[in-house]
């Protein structure tokens, strides 16, 4: 099961925004605490896009996107650790980080001041193989099915890992803002931890998606009667949405202690007063991906219940046909390639 390349290959953009084509590079050795991954299935984000296109002004071209990733291991670093060849693992946001700062050894990876990117500075998993930091390649539960559960290790952790950071009890009644590919996935989540929730969409036409989802309620968005309606109820909104909404009214939802978190990336500053968040002593925060930590238990509450992703398959030898869809906003509610076709 233990073979090396020499080379890699995957599909890469050559400038921002140029379709992807067949590209293959020289990996270098593998790291003494690195695992390879021979890749299997891997999820297409909108972070991919957004590389792809340079939105962000770091991307290095020939680009190879991919951050949600299943496969199996065929190389070991001889100081990896708890892994073994053959073993089915998944790779998300990032891929290492230092393991000797504060944030590190407390078990918060994902905060590390080095944390390594899996597709910022290196390819990505648009490709026939990818390294990772052994303790950032996150085994699989049996009972979960490998070619869905890809946008778990991106959208998934993402929504999941503030259930955890913050507490959040079954007898809470919670908000999603947003019904795509994060949000989703956050009202399985929450429906399945036993809280009421509340979907906030714009489109009052995802009604009923939305609570096949698990949401009890909806609400459009955008609606401030609506939103006035139920002023004072929820103790915690969570928003994956990526567009600029009325915060102050979405502020006014929450009851005392309440919370306003982001993990969407909403275009525009948040204007509000602190007059709204300190009589009620409501707060305002945001967080990246989870930790190996949460996501490994993230896998086991998916593998309990059964929650999966809601995906679409392409061949990855159809991944611009795959991004196209992406693009025209018409992915439900998330894109997976498929590396053996």
């Amino acid at each position: 099961m233990s073979h090396e390349l020499a080379t890699f290959t995957g599909w890469a953009a050559t400038a921002p925004g140029a379709p992807l084509e067949r590209h293959s590079y020289d990996p270098g050795p593998l790291g003494a605490e690195e695992v390879e991954v021979a890749v299997e299935y891997c999820g297409i984000c909108h972070s991919d896009q957004s590389m792809i296109d340079n939105e962000w002004g770091n991307a290095r071209y020939p680009f190879i996107p991919g951050h949600e990733v299943v496969g199996t291991i065929v190389r070991v670093g001889e100081q990896a650790r708890g892994l073994k060849l053959g073993q089915r693992v998944g790779i998300g946001w990032y891929k290492g980080s230092c393991m000797h700062c504060g944030s590190c050894m407390e078990g918060s990876h994902n905060l590390c001041r080095t944390v390594k990117p899996t597709i910022v500075g290196s390819h990505g998993g648009f490709a026939d193989r990818l390294r990772a930091h052994w303790a950032w390649a996150v085994p699989l539960p049996a009972g979960l099915d490998p070619a869905l559960v890809g946008p778990l290790f991106c959208a998934g952790s993402t929504v999941f890992s503030p259930l955890l950071e913050f507490d959040i009890k079954p007898t809470d009644r919670v908000g999603v803002v947003g019904i795509g590919g994060l949000g989703h996935l956050a009202l399985r989540f929450l429906n399945a931890w036993g809280c009421e929730v509340t979907a906030f969409t714009s489109s009052l036409s995802k009604q009923a998606e939305a609570m096949s989802l698990g949401a009890h309620k909806v609400v459009a968005s955008t609606d401030s009667k609506a939103l006035k309606a139920i002023a004072g109820t929820l103790d915690f909104l969570l928003v994956t949405a990526s567009a600029d909404l009325d915060w102050n009214a979405m502020l006014a939802t929450l009851r005392g202690k309440g919370r306003l978190h982001f993990v969407g990336i909403v275009p525009n500053a948040i204007p509000t007063h602190v007059f709204s968040l300190i009589p009620q002593q409501k707060s305002l925060s945001g967080s990246p991906v989870g930790s190996p930590s949460s996501m490994a238990t993230m896998l086991e509450f998916c593998a309990r219940h059964q929650i999966l992703p809601q995906v679409e398959h392409f061949p990855m030898s159809q991944v611009n046909a795959a991004l196209d869809h992406l693009r025209a906003g018409k992915a439900r509610y998330r894109v997976v390639l498929d590396a053996s076709r």
